[in-house]
């Protein structure tokens, strides 16, 4: 890993960020969504650890947990706070600690952010995105919230999740996006076309979550793995049921196929692929292991030649995949 990491920017002119590899640290699976939740000590250890091998760019939300990786992030990166991106998110009803909605009306916005700056024990947030669109609120509304907690310096830069060009379009006008964040993979690749067309077109980053599909391209997951019903989100989508993951396997093969040809990993090859798409994607792998947070790292390195992007990604156009991914 190079002592000076490379950069990538998210978003143009005073509404842009940078980050280092052009990765980040998603830190969901830390304390939310996932059959084994590691004990705090050692997921604030990772978290610190990242830093010390100068990740920069941290992703949170309220609803994870909801609540508890904002207190453990906030923890973890209190010797550090000023000298990182910390992203984090609003937009659900929570009702006695359980997701039961959507709300992105300005005055929950507001009191949002109040609690999770807490939470973050910050005074501010360098990237805020709505988690999910709300219908019930228009998305001219949300952006003219975020523009004045921009003003008050409790926010620094404005996002979207998930979110349509339509939407996209309209949020910007009122307040310029840095970032928007939706799932991209090797194996989830909707946003490609009217999506990142409309990102690259505004000059807005584009942060790919579960870049490696929840560690379903890494090839540990197949169809004898078992999840926790009661915890782990994988157990109730599609795309993680035996059958499905057993007639997806050609493409995990093509990947590894890819890597072990040139010393890598499934995960480094899926997200030096991401990385190989636009010069302003970044996206935020997850992990609970120091190793895992290594080897993806790593792939910041490695460089498709055109000829291999081309020949791989037509390879990979040609397998088909089953499942939808929720």
């Amino acid at each position: 890993m190079p002592e000076k990491p490379t950069q990538r920017i998210l978003g143009t002119g005073k509404h842009s960020l940078k980050v280092n590899y052009g990765l980040g640290l998603g830190c969901m699976g830390m304390s939310w969504h996932r059959t084994f939740i590691p004990d705090r000590k050692p997921m604030i250890a990772l978290i610190q650890k990242a830093y010390d091998m100068n990740v920069n760019f941290f992703d949170t939300a309220e609803a994870y947990g909801p609540w508890r990786n904002e207190e453990l992030v906030g923890e973890a990166i209190q010797p550090f706070r000023k000298k990182i991106i910390l992203c984090s998110k609003f937009g659900f009803n929570i009702q006695n600690g359980k997701l039961s909605g959507f709300n992105s009306k300005p005055a929950n916005i507001k009191e949002v952010v109040e609690q999770s700056l807490k939470r973050l024990k910050t005074d501010y947030v360098d990237l805020l995105y709505q988690h999910r669109i709300d219908p019930a609120v228009p998305i001219e509304d949300v952006a003219g919230t975020v523009k004045d907690l921009i003003k008050e310096g409790k926010v620094l830069n404005f996002g979207l999740s998930e979110a349509d060009p339509a939407n996209i379009r309209k949020a910007h006008a009122a307040q310029p996006l840095t970032a928007l964040q939706t799932e991209y993979s090797l194996i989830s690749r909707d946003p490609e076309g009217e999506i990142l067309n409309t990102c690259e077109e505004l000059g807005i980053g584009f942060v790919p979550y579960s870049p490696i599909a929840r560690a379903l391209l890494t090839g540990y997951i197949n169809p004898l793995t078992k999840y926790d019903a009661d915890n782990d989100n994988r157990d109730s989508l599609p795309r993680y049921t035996p059958e499905v993951v057993k007639a997806n396997w050609p493409l995990i093969e093509a990947i590894a196929d890819f890597g072990n040809q040139r010393g890598l990993t499934a995960s480094q090859v899926s997200l030096a692929w991401l990385l190989a798409q636009k010069p302003w994607i970044v996206p935020i792998p997850g992990t609970t292991k120091q190793a895992h947070l290594q080897e993806n790292l790593w792939s910041a390195n490695y460089e498709f030649t055109g000829d291999e992007l081309k020949a791989f990604t037509e390879k990979i156009a040609g397998i088909k995949i089953t499942g939808a991914r929720n």
